[in-house]
């Protein structure tokens, strides 16, 4: 985003798992910050930098939107906010409401209060299954198979119009399943224990849900965050889609990490096929343009683990100090 512009960025689902490291990294940016979500923020540690400002605002709600565009003036949003995949399933006309109709909302908003840019959170669900051994790129033709992909799609679809017709710099980052600590996710919880029950001093179990031959694209959720503000500051991006920077992981692979980095940890593997995404991804669009390269998940694991030692020698050492 041209630095000339207003330095204030909008984030919906800013109390989200990807929103929060969103709002974190802008804070740490010194970007002036509204994180926008339809609950109040509780519990949310932020980091020190510039203000964020939190908005309890239903995308639904154009008067609430309106009224949060004309009070705040960004020059910038990005766009979070959904009904996930499991909920999405499960209560489709509400993953309608907030997936397409929200976000068709916000677009609309974004137009008449003239946002220069709109970064979309997008899903690698538009692309449906593939084949085993398809490396899938932009090009490659979308065929979501659920709601939460279909949306993501319809929106991507509608942002190029409005690119197109009213001059919003619409882009969308088409994201892979976000690993790493806090995500708080009931349906996926793996994602989350694979980092937060590393230094665990007792028996622990988690359950990947897939067969062990299976492979899963996986991204920290702080690569996903160094992403999307990236399409944020960039002057002007080439194209309107791009593929996150995934790593195709194998899941027995995974499960010997996990284990070998805690032997208390006893990671079970499930029946499920990885359906509904692409197993190999080529990203290399994103990577080229902006130079970008991921940490391989394994290594963000090995630190997490040197982290929590870490803090257990620092808090062992305030103690005796103390004493």
């Amino acid at each position: 985003m041209d630095s000339h512009n207003n330095n204030s960025v909008l984030v919906t689902g800013g109390r989200g798992f990807i929103g929060r490291a969103v709002v974190r990294l802008l804070q740490r940016s010194d970007y002036g910050v509204v994180s926008l979500d339809t609950a109040a923020a509780i519990g949310i540690a932020m980091c020190r930098g510039a203000a964020v400002r939190e908005v309890v605002c239903d995308l639904n709600n154009a008067d609430q939107l309106e009224h949060t565009l004309e009070a705040e003036r960004v020059g910038a949003i990005v766009h979070l906010a959904a009904i996930l995949p499991t909920a999405a399933q499960r209560e489709p006309a509400l993953a309608t409401r907030v997936n397409v109709e929200g976000s068709l909302c916000l677009l609309e908003m974004a137009r008449r209060f003239t946002v220069k840019r709109l970064v979309f959170g997008s899903s690698l669900s538009v692309y449906g299954t593939c084949r085993e051994d398809q490396i899938v790129s932009e090009t490659d033709r979308a065929a979501p198979e659920d709601v939460y992909g279909a949306a993501k799609l319809y929106v991507e679809q509608v942002g190029a119009v409005y690119r197109q017709s009213y001059g919003l710099e619409f882009v969308s980052l088409r994201i892979g399943r976000v690993v790493g600590a806090g995500a708080q996710s009931e349906s996926s919880a793996w994602r989350s224990q694979i980092f937060e029950l590393l230094a665990t001093k007792h028996p622990g179990e988690i359950t990947l849900p897939y067969v062990g031959s299976e492979r899963i694209l996986l991204v920290h959720v702080d690569d996903v965050a160094k992403m999307l503000v990236a399409l944020l500051q960039v002057p002007r991006p080439e194209h309107f889609v791009y593929n996150a920077v995934c790593e195709s992981v194998v899941v027995t692979d995974l499960k010997r990490e996990v284990e070998s980095l805690n032997s208390r940890i006893s990671v079970k593997l499930g029946k499920a096929l990885a359906l509904g995404n692409p197993r190999l991804l080529d990203s290399s669009r994103f990577q080229r343009e902006f130079n970008f390269q991921t940490l391989p998940i394994f290594e963000q694991l090995s630190r997490a683990v040197n982290r929590e030692d870490s803090k257990v020698v620092s808090q062992f050492s305030e103690t005796t100090d103390d004493e």
